[in-house]
């Protein structure tokens, strides 16, 4: 991901969207994922920047891409 694409993700099973690059998260927190997906998707569409949920904070290499964007397409 670059800096700038909205991120969802959970800690201690509490929801939440951040912007890449950042230490703060975007905006409140959610009960569900369902939810957090739904507003951090909606953010990166306003943004123009890719969104992708992980299960978990932290290094992981289970994050997957939720949303293409079209830079990711222009190859």
């Amino acid at each position: 991901m670059a800096a700038g694409d909205i991120e969802t993700f959970q800690r201690d099973g509490i929801w939440f969207n951040r912007i890449e690059g950042e230490s703060r998260t975007l905006g409140s927190s959610f009960e569900t994922e369902e939810e957090a997906v739904r507003v951090g998707r909606g953010a990166a569409a306003a943004r123009q920047v890719r969104h992708a949920v992980r299960s978990e904070e932290g290094p992981s290499n289970t994050r997957t891409l939720y949303d293409w964007h079209p830079r990711d397409l222009m190859n």
